[in-house]
């Protein structure tokens, strides 16, 4: 074959690379890793979601098989791997993960401790109470759809979102680039800070956090300081330390134990006690007696068993410094923002997700007003059709077939084509008085519901009241105390923090060794009953001084060159 009729052409590989690597990245930052703003779900959230509302899996029906979900989401909306799909699912599912979850799970859908689901043969699920929230006017042309990846469907690009899923369930990916982190928050936090933005477009950041004044994560714990919140908040990245929340409970023997009842968020449990059993084995770790897992379906409550000698905060410190039970969130809150990613400080997803339920309700008004005005211009014929209903009846009697009819009463009565249509429809039945009494109260009824509906179109701060009025009812509905604890100030954990503070003997030589010893080894009786000695001198050398003191004191010493250390 020769060149020619080959059509060869010639590309620069750098040119090819370059265009082909950018379309892989925005596939994955657009189509994958990243959440919408306006609802807070990636991609494969929002089809899982908007498959289950399709079966009619709403949380007042029956459960279905989650393989006849993911075969419904796959066959429709992901052509990916069934796997992604159930992943996603289950992740909605744990109450661990997600701070209100948006499915709910009959069967095993995995642990704390890392456990992994059940297959999804054997799970079923259905829509969480709350996620209806999401899909909620979703058929009344509130969000834009596209058609789906074998153009046979439509699909929508986002929900409704009726509460701010973004800031309330946070979420995290990796894209090509770049990553997002964004953490959870107590719902009724993030309503009364959104309330207070429609309010008043101009509220500050710090005023804002007066409501949301950090992240609120499923599993509890305590969030050490608010400066990595309030960075977060302001700059939209900034490091937040959350702590096991600890009891301290004393046995009968006199022993201590330390108690776990909360856990840091995102911890595997069963692998932060296997690696504290480690650490207590390699002896990093002093004073631990005993470990045992005794969480059970009411909550979690591992136990530290103290040896008698130890020393709890100086247990309590090591546990926080080398386990999992005190870890670093670092927030990054990257998310589409009309379909480019950005970096959001705590207003602009509030601003963005204000913006995206106020043009959900103009089109739901919208929608609801076509509707209404089609009902009542129905309802106006049939008023003007009964004024003089023996004429209609003569009329329709008299016409050969039904198009002759419907022509007569155009003509006649100056109705339209859907009027006439709709009176030649009208069963005899609707002619009795009774009947005739409720066509005129529907008729006055849908006629005061589209002047409302037009006052709500036209009148901008009305329909900032009814958004209120829909977040107040949201959080009155599902809004719950706080998990996780605020402790105002980060005590940071020094080097004295890690050693017991016992007392101490310390020996100074006539030749300069100095040697600490502990008291209570000191006052041990030696063989023979000689006694201990404070320190073993050289020859021609002797304990020149010696005096007591304790670990965490500090010591001055001056030498003869006039230094002090």
């Amino acid at each position: 074959m020769s060149t020619e009729s080959a059509k060869i052409t010639n590309i620069y590989i750098e040119e090819e690379m370059r265009t082909a690597y950018i379309d892989y990245a925005m596939s994955v930052i657009v189509s994958r890793a990243l959440p919408d703003v306006r609802d807070g779900l990636k991609p494969v959230h929002r089809r899982v979601l908007y498959g289950m509302f399709e079966l009619g899996l709403a949380n007042s029906k029956s459960y279905k098989k989650s393989a006849r979900i993911v075969g419904e989401v796959l066959g429709k909306y992901h052509p990916h791997g069934d796997n992604s799909v159930y992943d996603a699912m289950v992740r909605m599912a744990q109450e661990w993960s997600l701070r209100y979850p948006l499915v709910q799970g009959q069967g095993n859908f995995g642990s704390l401790d890392g456990d992994s689901p059940a297959a999804m043969r054997y799970t079923e699920a259905r829509l969480s109470r709350i996620a209806t929230q999401l899909l909620q006017d979703i058929r009344k042309n509130t969000v834009p759809f596209s058609l789906n990846f074998d153009d046979s469907l439509e699909e929508p690009d986002v929900l409704p979102s009726q509460f701010p899923n973004l800031l309330v369930n946070g979420s995290s990916g990796i894209a090509v680039g770049m990553a997002t982190n964004i953490a959870p928050h107590n719902l009724t936090e993030v309503i009364q800070a959104t309330v207070a933005y429609i309010e008043n477009n101009e509220v500050s950041i710090s005023e804002l956090m007066e409501y949301v004044p950090a992240p609120d994560f499923p599993t509890g714990g305590l969030i050490y300081g608010k400066n990595g919140a309030y960075k977060a908040a302001h700059t939209g990245r900034g490091q937040i330390t959350v702590r096991a929340l600890l009891n301290i409970e004393t046995l009968r023997s006199g022993r201590e134990q330390i108690i776990v009842t909360q856990i840091p968020y995102q911890v595997n449990k069963a692998l932060m006690i296997k690696k504290t059993a480690s650490l207590v084995n390699a002896k990093k770790i002093m004073g631990i007696s005993d470990i045992r897992d005794e969480s059970d379906r009411n909550g979690i409550r591992i136990v530290y068993e103290l040896r008698k000698d130890a020393i709890t905060r100086v247990v309590m410190n090591h546990l926080f410094k080398y386990t999992a039970l005190e870890t670093k969130f670092s927030v990054n809150n990257i998310a589409l923002v009309n379909g480019k990613p950005e970096v959001l400080n705590l207003k602009d997803m509030i601003k963005h997700y204000v913006n995206h339920i106020h043009e959900v309700l103009q089109k739901k008004t919208t929608f609801e007003l076509k509707e209404a005005e089609a009902k009542l211009h129905i309802l106006e014929g049939y008023i003007k059709a009964l004024s003089d209903i023996d004429t209609v009846i003569t009329m329709i009697k008299e016409s050969e077939n039904v198009q002759t009819a419907e022509s007569q009463l155009i003509k006649h009565f100056d109705f339209s084509q859907k009027q006439a249509k709709a009176i030649l429809e009208l069963r005899l039945q609707k002619l009795t008085n009774m009947e005739v009494g409720k066509i005129r109260q529907d008729h006055n009824q849908t006629k005061e519901n589209v002047n409302c509906l037009r006052n709500i179109l036209n009148d901008e701060p009305l329909r900032m009241r009814i958004l209120k009025e829909n977040l107040e009812q949201i959080k009155d509905k599902f809004g719950d105390e706080r998990r996780s604890e605020i402790v105002p100030d980060s005590e940071e954990l020094e080097e004295q923090d890690m050693i017991p503070n016992k007392e101490i003997l310390i020996t100074l030589s006539h030749k300069g060794y100095i040697k600490r010893t502990n008291l209570e080894e000191y006052r041990q009786q030696g063989r023979g009953g000689t006694g201990s000695r404070g320190s073993a001198a050289k020859e021609e050398d002797f304990v020149k001084d010696m005096f007591s003191t304790k670990n965490h004191n500090a010591l001055l010493f001056f030498t003869s060159l006039g230094r002090v250390y």
